[in-house]
């Protein structure tokens, strides 16, 4: 069993995304994509909860090409949110060999695998992401054996970056969660890509704003976990 004070590079290599007098866990696992690849991630959870009970909620890091880890401010956020809120979350870093995406993919659905193992059958399983780690979670909802999402969270989705980012395959919410001066994916690119998404889906897709923020979401993480994770518990308490 692991506390947020433990480990050379864990959460305190950042500053503190939320303050919080909830007893909480982190459990360091390790866990197999199908081609191979060896995971690393951390299980968060309430300290007096069964986690077998709740819901799950796998969190997403920024590119790892470019720093991004599981420990990010945005992903500590989400994940201790998350924990606090009752739910059990997932955080892991992607593969050390990077894959252009495509591996990348295989990891989500093997991360959303184990973290079903850790709770019930029939509790839902969300995938909340961060930068490219929302363009992996988006693409985890569809293609070959997408995850079974019941919500999709997209924090900062740099949909400006890429030519027609993929529809959610999930069928349930979506939130897109957008800085007001994103440099990857603004508001107005986000809505566009939103708007033009198959019937029925972009109905079911929200997209807020996070008030004077970029990209970086620099003194945000904290606001922008409590946003997620309300959102969450809010979509598949429905």
């Amino acid at each position: 069993m692991r506390s947020f004070t433990d480990g050379p590079r864990g959460p305190t290599s950042y500053p503190q995304a939320i303050a919080t007098d909830t007893p909480i866990t982190s459990t360091a696992i390790t866990f197999s994509t199908l081609d191979g690849a060896e995971l690393r991630g951390d299980l968060i959870a309430p300290a007096d909860l069964d986690v077998a009970h709740v819901a799950g909620v796998v969190v997403t890091h920024p590119h790892p090409q470019y720093g991004g880890d599981r420990f990010h401010p945005v992903v500590d956020a989400i994940a201790r949110r998350a924990a606090t809120a009752g739910l059990a979350a997932l955080r892991f870093d992607f593969r050390s060999d990077f894959d252009d995406g495509r591996g990348e993919r295989l990891d989500v659905l093997a991360a959303a695998d184990r973290l079903r193992a850790e709770v019930a059958d029939d509790a839902p399983i969300v995938l909340a992401g961060y930068s490219f780690g929302a363009a992996m979670a988006l693409s985890a909802t569809t293609g070959e054996s997408p995850v079974d999402a019941a919500a999709l969270a997209l924090v900062a989705p740099p949909f400006a970056m890429f030519g027609e980012p993929p529809a959610p395959g999930h069928g349930g919410p979506t939130l897109a969660l957008v800085p007001e001066r994103d440099q990857f994916g603004p508001p107005d690119a986000v809505r566009a890509v939103v708007d033009g998404w198959a019937d029925g889906i972009g109905s079911s897709t929200t997209v807020e704003v996070v008030d004077d923020a970029d990209h970086f979401l620099m003194g945000a993480a904290a606001d922008v976990g409590e946003r997620v994770v309300d959102w969450i518990v809010t979509a598949i308490s429905r």
